[in-house]
């Protein structure tokens, strides 16, 4: 009996602990500035630009080299966020 409660607590600690980080986690968002100079690109970059320095980058920061979780997903924010501004502005034009 003892040993199906601490089972039942276990289970109970993390299903709560999931839960709260969920409820807690907020998206996060960069402004295109914000991105490119995360990323090193100036204003004027263009696609390809912005793919190639991104590629530099997470290669120092991807978890594989070194690097962590957190830093890598910033830097794919960043490429997303550049290259959804870039595809905004050539919409635009």
């Amino acid at each position: 009996m003892l040993k199906l409660l601490l089972v039942a607590a276990v289970i109970a600690l993390g299903w709560w602990l999931l839960v709260r980080q969920r409820r807690t986690a907020r998206p996060e968002t960069l402004s295109a500035e914000e991105a490119r100079a995360l990323l090193g690109v100036g204003p004027d970059a263009d696609a390809d630009a912005i793919r190639l320095a991104h590629r530099r980058l997470i290669a120092q920061v991807h978890p594989d080299a070194g690097g962590t979780v957190e830093l890598a997903r910033r830097v794919n924010l960043a490429r997303d966020v550049a290259l959804a501004a870039l595809s905004g502005e050539t919409s635009r034009r």
